[in-house]
């Protein structure tokens, strides 16, 4: 037999994993709703991710060497890569989901443009999926619905995902993010040639940052919020322009985008012969807010590990076997995700302790460790001399952060 693998979303999440698949020469297919869509996003993705996942130059839009963080009392702390060969890599989501979505299809995958409404849940461990679905490659916009009966399914359909709905994966609490693509003036955009901006404070964002990011010819700008604060996120998208309007002036907005971020796992990743990855499953970091290369990356695990438990797709693997796949996500990750949720409720609590933060980050030290742990996803620790001096200026700058507070 071949086994028979329905993937469902075509973000990073999901073309990593059919991408995986079809290598493996197991019978993949693709399933996307929509083609042409373009994610509100940041789209910032390490360094790491180029090379990883062979990404060719010409999708990143901007090659980022310099951040600038910008306080609630609006004390600015320059961020500068030193090394010429790194970079923070700046994309559209529209351009890099396509491009992983069609190098899945060249390899294998059977690309099909539909939405998935149900499945039929089998009652044995060998029984096939039926995916009901809307084909829109015919019928026009009404589509066509059809039936395909799959082995094991991968839902990477994002933050309101159908599969996780289907297989009651259980809910997770989640944030709002809202974002313009603003086109600049020629002068005004030079400035952010190289360059992305982040902002603290609770006039922009009552729980994360909001941004300005570059992108190939215009800016990203946007906050987000805990989706009980959502009434007000358009008021924090004002403070946001605020903030930057000086150097925003003139620009002339393009595109208007929102949509949820997840905040942590969901209960269930794995029911069955059904996985969750990427945002379908949860795996967006606290604080950074970080979710394109953590999606990409439980995509291949979860494939990989699909691959190794079938067999090469000569076997039907088990939900034990599938949950392996969770095992190596989470002593790869665990920590790190720990670590970030502990930075947010630490120094996203007050506008007294994002001052701290901000003057934290003009600290050599602690650039150093936050680059290298996100350029490259792998923490070094810093010896114990380092790790005290880091300690102590983390205190003092909590305790001045107080008085700089407006």
């Amino acid at each position: 037999m071949t086994l028979r693998v329905a993937v469902v979303g075509s973000g990073p999440a999901g073309s990593s994993a059919a991408e995986t698949l079809a290598k493996a020469g197991i019978e993949t297919y693709l399933f996307e709703r929509k083609l042409d869509n373009a994610k509100p996003c940041g789209g910032a993705i390490p360094l790491c991710m180029v090379s990883e996942f062979d990404l060719p130059p010409e999708i990143i839009d901007r090659q980022v060497r310099k951040m600038k963080m910008i306080s609630p009392s609006n004390r600015e702390v320059d961020i500068n890569l030193v090394n010429k060969e790194e970079y923070i890599g700046m994309c559209r989501r529209e351009v890099l989901d396509g491009f992983l979505r069609d190098r899945a299809a060249k390899l294998g995958a059977n690309l099909i443009n539909a939405t998935v409404h149900k499945l039929d849940i089998p009652s044995n461990n060998t029984d096939p999926y039926t995916i009901h679905y809307v084909d829109h490659t015919e019928g026009g916009v009404q589509g066509i619905t059809k039936t395909l009966k799959v082995d094991l399914i991968v839902g990477a359909d994002g933050a309101n995902s159908r599969i996780a709905k289907e297989m009651d994966a259980g809910d997770y609490n989640y944030a709002i993010a809202f974002q313009e693509r603003i086109r600049l003036p020629e002068d005004k955009m030079a400035y952010y040639n190289d360059l992305a901006e982040m902002y603290v404070g609770n006039d922009v964002s009552t729980d994360f940052y909001a941004w300005v990011f570059p992108k190939y010819d215009h800016v990203a700008v946007g906050t987000g919020t805990m989706h009980i604060n959502k009434a007000s996120i358009k008021q924090l998208q004002a403070g946001i322009r605020a903030r930057a309007v000086e150097k925003l002036a003139g620009g002339k907005i393009i595109k208007v985008e929102a949509h949820p971020i997840p905040e942590h796992p969901r209960p269930r990743r794995v029911v069955g012969r059904i996985a969750l990855v990427g945002d379908a499953a949860g795996y967006v970091t606290k604080s950074s807010g970080e979710g394109i290369y953590f999606a990409a990356k439980s995509g291949r695990i979860c494939a990989e590990t699909i691959v190794e438990m079938s067999n090469g797709g000569s076997r039907i693997p088990t939900e034990d076997d599938l949950k392996i796949y969770l095992k190596r996500w989470d002593k790869k990750y665990g920590l790190t995700y720990k670590v970030l949720d502990i930075l947010q409720s630490v120094f996203y609590r007050s506008d007294a302790t994002r001052e701290a933060f901000v003057e934290m980050c003009a600290d050599l030290d602690v650039q150093k460790l936050t680059f290298d742990s996100y350029l490259y996803k792998t923490v070094v620790p810093a010896n114990p001399i380092t790790q005290l001096k880091i300690t102590a200026k983390t205190l003092g700058s909590l305790i001045r952060g107080n008085a700089l507070a407006p």
